[in-house]
């Protein structure tokens, strides 16, 4: 196996990102945002902690990025009704809206990606994918020392 495989898919991550920034700023989403939209579009009603864990920032960080997405309409804070302490997160119509209005933006920008390769290749590619995230997300055997 190549040294160069971890420097390839950091290199193809990065510029996934800068690209779908280019074509998203337009509509007037940052990659960011459209990442918490697309989780609260799949875990909608989820606490911010659980997308803070998803998203990789810390709970903090998410608390203003929602700040910010709440003045704006596209989500919306709701008190937990198990914990007071805790805030569901939900989007709203314009934020539905708003990920609708993404959507052929980054579907473009994956056929951009995948451009000469055929469908037999783009789905072993996404199998192998899965596989590697799998791998990487497994919690690691605790080892006794004792």
């Amino acid at each position: 196996m190549s040294d160069d495989l971890g420097f390839l898919l950091g290199d193809a991550a990065r510029l996934l990102r800068r690209s779908f920034d280019e074509r998203a700023r337009v509509l007037g989403v940052t990659r960011p945002q459209w990442r918490v939209l697309a989780l609260l579009n799949r875990f909608g009603g989820s606490t911010q902690v659980t997308i803070a864990d998803m998203l990789d920032v810390e709970p903090i960080t998410l608390g203003r990025m929602v700040d910010r997405m709440q003045d704006a309409g596209l989500v919306e804070r709701r008190a937990d009704p198990a914990d007071r302490r805790s805030w569901r997160l939900h989007l709203t119509t314009e934020g539905e809206q708003k990920i609708e209005a993404l959507r052929p933006t980054a579907l473009a920008l994956f056929d951009d990606a995948m451009a000469g390769l055929d469908e037999a290749q783009r789905l072993e590619l996404e199998t192998m994918l899965n596989i590697v995230r799998a791998n990487l997300t497994r919690k690691p055997l605790e080892v006794s020392h004792g």
